[in-house]
């Protein structure tokens, strides 16, 4: 242990009752959210462009028009589904698709989007009913309509096709106001909290702030990025830019959010110096890797869309299965250790009350943070979240703004929440002048006292009275 002062957190003056509500207005913030979410128009917009065909059209290509669209819209996708007219076989054959994209502008003409025509091979799977197939996702949109040619080789040699039902997806534009606007007031909050924090923390030097304060001075910035603020740009450019800006900042946040729990549960044990080589290196590591591997596919998906729109990393990529292995093995990795470090910190620190409490509180508000997490991801996706195919469908299967609106929110509250129990309190500075150190006051105040704070106005010591008169007289010159 280090002897030097640490920074107090207000987490050492709740009471009981204090920490009751302070998960009471979380989860009043959360449902706030949700409610409003749910209440909000729907995040996808439909429109079925053909649903019939017969045996002379099998052979002859489709000719799609785009309903009208805006940079509300934000994205494009255009999807078909083969119905069989005998509803009990079951088929999987690889379908040549060849796909002509055309921009319709102002004067009427038809210029070549990429300035070619794409061959794709798809895997058409039939099971009582045919999958989806995606045909064209254009990720960001230059032109107010798109006319689509879709033809199919190998569709001619079938003879119980029923239909084939094209599908325009786009944003609903209602949906982009929403999520401006709730976008611009999460980042307003985010710059208040980061501004308030760093506005308590301004009287004690960063050599004595705890490694959660620390760190919260680092994931707060982040969370602002998060919300990115730049994302209003997508409606003003006509590039990919802002999108694949929007990716890096989430998975740098999330990245860091993965770091800063093995940091705290590893760090709240070590106290002092922790040195780089040991104790960063190992973790910055694993994340790393979570973090490149993300970056690497969304960058490789983004980039081979502006050249090809019916480019899928999933089904275009050799290497796909291979880099889905690599990032399931590099989590377990990730998983395993976190919960090495979160037994071992328990283990050691159940008997130090300060650190306990540190430590029984991350823990319980990070458990209901995951526990939401996986609960909205069942609830959005289903069995489908552990199957292959889903992860090229993410984009499409919102259902209403509360499926968008409860990630942000619950992420975004989790930091306010963690921001307020770890900043100093009001009186902190007084506070650390009676306490130098919370892990050796504790050896001489009881349990009750050290968990739920003291009344230091009640002490009978003279010297804390003398410290209070002195902190009070030094107030009062400023």
């Amino acid at each position: 242990m280090s002897n030097r002062r640490l920074a107090p957190m207000r987490l050492y003056t709740l009471s009981k009752r204090h920490f009751v509500l302070v998960f009471v207005v979380f989860f009043v913030c959360f449902g706030l959210t949700v409610f409003i979410g749910i209440a909000g128009p729907n995040v996808i917009e439909t429109s079925v462009a053909r649903t019939d065909v017969n045996n002379s059209l099998k052979l002859k290509p489709f000719n799609l028009s785009s309903p009208p669209l805006s940079t509300y819209n934000q994205q494009l996708w255009l999807t078909c589904v083969v119905e069989l007219d005998q509803p009990d076989v079951s088929l999987k054959k690889n379908v040549t698709m060849i796909v002509k994209v055309l921009g319709v502008v102002k004067d009427g003409s038809t210029p070549y989007v990429n300035n070619q025509v794409h061959n794709r091979t798809r895997l058409l799977s039939c099971s009582q009913k045919c999958s989806e197939i995606i045909v064209v996702h254009l990720g960001y949109l230059n032109y107010t309509q798109y006319n689509i040619f879709v033809s199919f080789e190998d569709l001619n040699k079938l003879t119980y096709i029923q239909n084939i039902t094209f599908t325009w997806k786009t944003y609903n534009p209602t949906f982009s106001q929403v999520e401006i606007w709730f976008r611009f007031v999460f980042v307003v909050l985010t710059f208040m909290v980061t501004c308030l924090f760093a506005h308590s923390l301004r009287k004690f030097s960063m050599r004595d702030w705890g490694i959660e304060q620390k760190w919260m001075s680092i994931l707060l910035p982040l969370l602002l990025l998060y919300n990115d603020p730049f994302f209003p740009l997508s409606f003003l450019v006509n590039s990919w830019f802002p999108g694949m800006l929007d990716d890096l900042f989430q998975s740098l946040f999330l990245c860091a959010l993965l770091l800063f729990w093995l940091c705290v549960y590893h760090g709240i044990r070590v106290q002092g110096e922790r040195k780089c080589l040991t104790f960063y290196l190992p973790k910055f590591f694993i994340v790393g890797l979570l973090w490149l591997a993300s970056v690497t596919l969304g960058i490789w998906q983004t980039v081979n869309e502006v050249h090809d729109p019916t480019y899928q990393y999933r089904v275009d990529t050799g290497n796909f299965q291979g880099m889905k292995i690599f990032f399931l093995v590099v989590a377990t990795t990730y998983v395993l250790y976190l919960l090495f470090l979160i037994v071992r910190a328990c283990s050691e620190l159940r008997n130090m009350p300060y650190v306990d409490l540190r430590l029984k509180f991350l823990t319980a508000l990070t458990f209901v943070v995951l526990v939401i997490s996986i609960v909205i991801l069942y609830l959005r996706f289903g069995a489908q979240v552990l199957q292959d195919n889903f992860v090229a469908e993410l984009s499409t299967h919102y259902q209403n703004s509360a499926e968008f609106l409860s990630f942000y929110g619950l992420l975004n509250f989790y930091l306010y929440t963690l921001a307020f129990v770890y900043s100093p309190s009001k009186n902190a500075l007084y506070e650390s002048q009676l306490k130098d150190n919370p892990a050796f006051s504790m050896l001489n105040d009881s349990d009750d006292d050290v968990i739920y704070g003291s009344d230091y106005e009640e002490m009978p010591l003279q010297n804390g009275q003398a410290i209070r008169a002195k902190y009070k007289e030094e107030s009062d010159s400023d």
